[in-house]
């Protein structure tokens, strides 16, 4: 037995916001959006219906937004990484994130690290990987 992977909920203060947020950030697009939720999902992502379990399996992950009233009190337990291709400036990307919004965050990590600990808006951490190319 295997399922799919179907999204990542994300809890959040502000989930329009937030989604927002994440969409530029992966250049993602608002999938679904109403009072209890906000969809990101990567322009690829099909609202049809899939009719064989292969195609099903190919379908990529999404984010989900929802509100929360508590705030965040500990460092997360799951975090997203992001990773530049090498054709990318990382020092460039980790800026643009930066200017909108993220922090930097010390989770304990080492100086001498090949990614870089940051927060979005509402203080979720993420990690900007090193460049890649796979």
């Amino acid at each position: 037995m295997a399922l799919l992977w179907y999204t990542l909920v994300v809890d959040a203060h502000d989930m329009a916001a937030q989604a927002r947020w994440w969409a530029e950030t992966l250049d993602w697009k608002i999938g679904y959006e109403d009072d209890e939720e906000v969809v990101v999902a990567p322009h690829d992502a099909t609202e049809d219906p899939v009719e064989t379990l292969a195609e099903w399996r190919r379908q990529p992950q999404e984010l989900v937004f929802v509100q929360v009233e508590e705030s965040k009190t500990l460092k997360n337990r799951l975090h997203i990484d992001l990773a530049p291709h090498t054709s990318q400036d990382r020092d460039a990307e980790i800026a643009a994130l930066l200017e909108r919004g993220a922090t930097h965050v010390d989770v304990g990590q080492p100086d001498d690290v090949t990614w870089t600990v940051l927060a979005d808006p509402e203080g979720n951490e993420f990690c900007v990987l090193s460049s890649r190319d796979r």
